[in-house]
C-alpha cells in the first residue's frame, strides 16, 4: 500500500519502466548507486533536490510524481472497469484489463477479435508479448509461416518479430496477451 507514501517502490517501478539501471540513473543523476538502492527499498529519504534530480532523469516532473499521493495501490480490477485502447482496427476490440496504474512494466491486454478481425505487430506498441487463447479461433502469420490457434493454445513474440493475428473462424476469438 502507498498510505504511508512510499516513494521508493514507486521510484523503481519508474525506473525499470524506462527500463534503466541503478547505476545508470545514480550516475546521471549524481548520486552513489547504493544511496539510490535504499531510497528505492524505503530506507533512506531523499532530500527535495536529490529527487528533484531522480525525477529529472526518468524524464518525469514532480507533480505528475505526487498527482495520486495517499490513493491506496490498485489490485483488482472489475470487468466493468476495463477501458477500450485507442485503436481503429475494424473487427478489433483492445482492452487494458489493468487501467490506471502507472509504471506497469506488463500490459495485459484482452483481444476480441470478431469474424475477419485482424491486427498486426504495428498494432501492439510493445516489446515482447505473450498470447493466450481463451476462445474460438486465430490464424497467426509469424516471420512468414502461418499457425492456427485454438482454445488453450499460447504464442510467444520477442519485439523484431514480425507478426499477424486473423480470425477466419466463424466465432469470435478472444487473446489475452501480456506485453512487455
Amino acid at each position: 500500500m502507498m498510505g504511508k507514501m512510499e516513494i521508493g517502490r514507486k521510484l523503481r517501478r519508474l525506473r525499470k519502466s524506462k527500463s534503466l539501471t541503478l547505476e545508470e540513473v545514480a550516475q546521471r543523476a549524481n548520486l552513489t548507486k547504493g544511496f539510490l538502492s535504499q531510497i528505492e527499498r524505503d530506507k533512506a529519504s531523499p532530500s527535495v533536490a536529490a529527487l528533484k534530480q531522480i525525477l529529472d532523469v526518468l524524464g518525469e516532473d514532480m507533480s505528475h510524481f505526487f498527482q495520486d499521493a495517499g490513493e491506496p495501490e490498485r489490485n483488482i480490477f472489475r470487468e466493468n472497469e476495463r477501458e477500450p485502447l485507442d485503436e481503429d482496427l475494424p473487427g478489433v476490440l483492445l482492452e487494458t484489463l489493468t487501467p490506471d496504474i502507472q509504471y506497469r512494466e506488463m500490459d495485459p491486454i484482452l483481444i476480441t477479435l470478431e469474424k475477419g478481425g485482424r491486427l498486426t505487430d504495428d498494432d501492439l506498441d510493445e516489446e515482447e508479448a505473450f498470447g493466450y487463447i481463451l476462445e474460438g479461433k486465430i490464424w497467426m502469420l509469424i516471420e512468414g509461416e502461418e499457425h492456427k490457434l485454438e482454445k488453450g493454445d499460447t504464442f510467444y513474440v520477442f519485439p523484431e518479430t514480425e507478426f499477424s493475428v486473423e480470425n477466419r473462424g466463424k466465432q469470435r476469438a478472444r487473446v489475452l496477451v501480456v506485453a512487455y
